[in-house]
């Protein structure tokens, strides 16, 4: 059963809730105060199902060919409606339900033919670039049949050139509004018409069902695959089950013991049942009218304007890079102007910060940035209206670009235009691209890729596949790099380690650690990278050293031969070694040269430092190490052998100012284990 979101918009006392009375038998009207003022002052929801073919209704007009979403004689459409208030205090309420639906039914009164809040809630169908629609001339009975033809040439103009233009075709090729079915085929486009009705009477109820069933088939069905968003419309409680919250499913697909994070508040649910249109299910698919059982939280914990999503996948957001179009009766928006933003059922003030303008001119086009003073979840492609901050009239709309932007401070000022520009009229590989490239050395994981586009794990896959294939994209370390980020960061490591050279000729190369902290990669990358470098014998890696192939320690004849005279003053010492200090006070260079050549056969290992003041040469820690193995070796098999601080005095000839650190030292090498004041030989 094929699910379309039909939306009302018009003036107040047009006859809406009326009209979807007539149809579906459901009074939307739900509130005391609506029925007492006689006035819709908030959402109304009903349901209407339809045979898919025309033949099986009483209703005159031409036969429908099969739709191209297969549907048979048999299918049937289910319609939701979503009645909206007309009156203008009420628009805020308004555009909380039309963001989901599609297709409109424009109602105009024939008593009284177009008003302000016909043209208001017109303008916003527009910006919201709601593509299909029926205008349902109402009370056709309060009118003799001139009047109505002279309501229907006034509505005629006033529709002109428009989506719901009853005299043309619309292009689902044109630029901005094209519409693609799986196979990336343009949409079927047909007129559309103009249906005078009464809701007293009946009259025109028929073809206006037909036309609603036309329409519908042409409709392509939301993705049920996609990752699920449900903008909250309403919270209540229900006895005997709890938190209920109710919205039209933009996406995806919800079913019962499904786990589901609120945005922004980032609370888990578990959905405890699932309702469509008032009946039980087991799931909910996108582009139904849907009501949640929820467990985890309370009516105070939700609110309209809350999304439910999958956890762990998206990003509430406070700023988005969107491009913007003002409607040509509004007045100039000024760069770091307030406004009212509206998108799903969201609403907040918002900053307008505009890229590369001063103001944006009545009817002209524009990128900017939406500072939000509340977060909320939305994704690339997402539209949302602008109303003036005051007095409150719709002023524009636009769509999302990016809804996670970078800060100011990383940008460069002549790529953020380019950039938006991408995501605008770019494939899914240049998108992918240019989001990986602008993150640089920092690069971006897979999920972070979700979180920024909205698409799921599988739906990446080609256009990651493609840029990795074609080389603008590298894999490391579990992140997407761009190649020349990746270039440039090889670059700095390289150039890094050549200048540790030139600066520290007596260091065999620099620590793995300090490099890493050289680059603004995260640490991952920045191993991933030094890791390729090495594949590409670019640089080479001893120990944790890092230096330029062949790159050893370049001696001075006078730094040489201080190398020798620190190197023999130990290896003749034995046990009995001479004060650091004291050896290189010996020596022709400098202290800092001289420490660093001490350095330098500690990192070799020709000398040992035992403890913080003793080093000794490796030539006699080993010939002690002997020592203590064959005291091991020349007892009898079995025994335990000890030895305690006289007993290494004595073996050793040193005092016990050498023989504790010694016997720590062995200890710690696992030659010898502490047992008391007794050491175990090992």
């Amino acid at each position: 059963m094929k699910s379309v979101i039909v939306g009302t918009a018009g003036h107040i006392d047009h006859g809406k809730t009326s009209l979807v009375k007539a149809l579906t038998g459901i009074d939307a009207d739900r509130l005391e105060e609506e029925k007492r003022r006689g006035i819709t002052i908030d959402l109304g929801f009903a349901h209407l199902e339809l045979p898919a073919t025309p033949e099986t209704q009483s209703g005159a007009g031409p036969a429908v060919a099969k739709p191209p979403s297969g549907l048979s004689e048999k299918d049937t459409l289910r319609f939701g409606f979503v009645d909206v208030p007309g009156h203008e205090r009420f628009v805020r309420n308004m555009l909380a339900g039309v963001g989901g639906i599609d297709l409109v039914l424009l109602v105009i009164a024939a008593d009284e033919s177009i008003k302000p809040q016909t043209r208001e809630h017109f303008d916003i169908c527009r910006l919201l670039s709601i593509r299909r629609g029926i205008t349902v001339i109402t009370k056709s009975d309060a009118v003799d049949a001139d009047t109505l033809d002279v309501v229907k040439l006034e509505v005629e103009e006033f529709l002109k050139g428009s989506f719901l233009d009853p005299n043309q075709s619309i292009d689902p090729n044109r630029s901005g509004s094209a519409e693609v079915d799986a196979a990336g085929r343009p949409a079927s486009r047909s007129q559309a018409p103009i249906v005078a009705v009464s809701s007293l009477t009946g009259a025109g109820l028929d073809e206006l069902k037909h036309e609603l069933v036309r329409i519908a088939t042409e409709v392509l069905a939301r993705d049920a695959n996609a990752l699920a968003r449900l903008p909250i419309d309403r919270v209540f409680t229900m006895k005997g089950f709890g938190t209920v919250v109710t919205g039209t499913l933009v996406s995806g697909t919800i079913r019962k013991e499904d786990e589901l994070e609120v945005f922004p508040s980032g609370k888990r649910v578990r959905v405890r049942g699932v309702q469509v249109h008032g009946s039980q299910a087991e799931q909910a698919i996108a582009g139904q009218r849907t009501a949640l059982n929820v467990a985890g939280v309370t009516t105070e914990d939700l609110a309209r304007g809350m999304t439910l999503a999958p956890p762990e996948n998206f990003r509430a957001t406070q700023r988005m890079d969107v491009s913007l179009t003002l409607l040509p009766s509004a007045k100039p928006l000024k760069d770091r102007a307030r406004v009212h933003l509206h998108a799903f059922t969201f609403e907040t003030v918002a900053e307008v910060a505009l890229y590369g303008e001063k103001q944006v001119k009545p009817g002209a086009a524009a990128h900017a940035q939406l500072r939000l003073a509340e977060p909320t979840l939305l994704l690339p492609g997402d539209r949302f209206i602008l109303r003036q901050f005051s007095p409150v009239i719709t002023i524009g709309g636009g769509v999302v670009l990016d809804a996670a932007p970078l800060p100011r401070t990383k940008l460069k000022k002549d790529t953020v235009l380019p950039f938006l520009k991408t995501l605008e009229e770019g494939g899914r590989e240049a998108i992918v691209t240019s989001r990986v490239a602008r993150r640089g050395a920092e690069g971006l994981a897979a999920n972070q890729l979700t979180a920024e586009t909205g698409w799921r794990a599988d739906e990446l896959q080609k256009p990651i596949a493609a840029a990795t294939t074609n080389g603008a994209v590298l894999l490391l370390a579990e992140r997407y790099l761009h190649r020349p980020s990746v270039d440039a960061l090889k670059l700095f490591v390289t150039t890094a380690v050549e200048n540790f050279h030139k600066k520290n000729p007596l260091v065999g190369g620099i620590s793995k650690e300090e490099l890493r902290e050289m680059t603004s990669a995260p640490p991952q990358v920045a191993s991933a990278v030094l890791d390729l470098l090495v594949r590409e014998k670019k640089l080479e890696l001893i120990g944790e050293l890092v230096r330029l192939p062949g790159r050893g320690v370049v001696l001075k004849d006078d730094e040489a031969e201080s190398k020798k005279i620190i190197e023999h003053a130990f290896a003749s010492a034995g046990l009995q070694v001479p004060a650091l200090k004291d050896v290189l006070a010996g020596v022709k260079i400098d202290k800092t040269r001289a420490q660093k050549i001490v350095t330098l056969l500690l990192r070799d290992k020709v000398l040992l430092k035992i403890s913080e003041d003793l080093v000794f040469h490796q030539s006699a820690i080993v010939q002690l190490r002997q020592k203590l193995a064959a005291l091991k070796a020349n007892a009898a098999p079995g025994t335990v052998v000890k030895i305690d601080i006289g007993q290494f005095k004595d073996l050793t000839a040193v005092t016990r100012k050498y023989a504790i650190p010694l016997l720590e030292y062995f200890d710690r090498e696992r030659v010898t284990k502490r047992v008391g004041d007794e050491r175990v030989i090992l």
